[in-house]
């Protein structure tokens, strides 16, 4: 990045820096993507969804959802059944192994997370959340036609 770069332009790049760099290190660091973790902890919530309704919960298009839940199923974590008042439509649960893996999960998340956090008291953390909710707020609000 060049050192002409206005401050708040040094702020963004170096959001869009720890973007790119926090996906590949948290899979690596808790072995399963944050997507995937995501569909496992909602499905930890309850005991069968349709995945229609699971896709809508965790707001992951459709077709990442079911990419996401075939290799979950192959690796025996969820189970998946058609509704059978209507085929076009599949439930999901948790296998047993799934149910087991999912606390493992949740445990390296936190080990993660602690470590991104490392230094940070908690005044400053709050601080941080506060900036950081701001800024998602106005990247949301951001007409690309204006």
């Amino acid at each position: 990045m060049s050192n002409s770069c206005s401050d708040e332009g040094k702020i963004v790049y170096r959001l869009y820096e720890i973007s790119k760099q926090t996906s590949p290190k948290f899979e690596r660091c808790t072995g399963i993507s944050q997507s995937r973790l995501d569909l496992l902890t909602k499905l930890f919530e309850v005991d069968e969804i349709s995945q229609t309704e699971l896709q809508k919960e965790v707001n992951i298009d459709h077709a990442a959802v079911t990419r996401h839940l075939k290799q979950l199923e192959e690796k025996g974590m969820v189970t998946r059944r058609k509704n059978p008042a209507d085929n076009r439509f599949m439930f999901v649960r948790l296998t047993d192994e799934g149910r087991t893996s999912i606390s493992a999960y949740q445990d390296e998340k936190q080990r993660f997370i602690s470590k991104v956090l490392n230094g940070f008291n908690e005044e400053e953390r709050s601080l941080l959340l506060n900036m950081l909710t701001r800024i998602q707020d106005n990247v949301s609000n951001i007409d690309p036609n204006d």
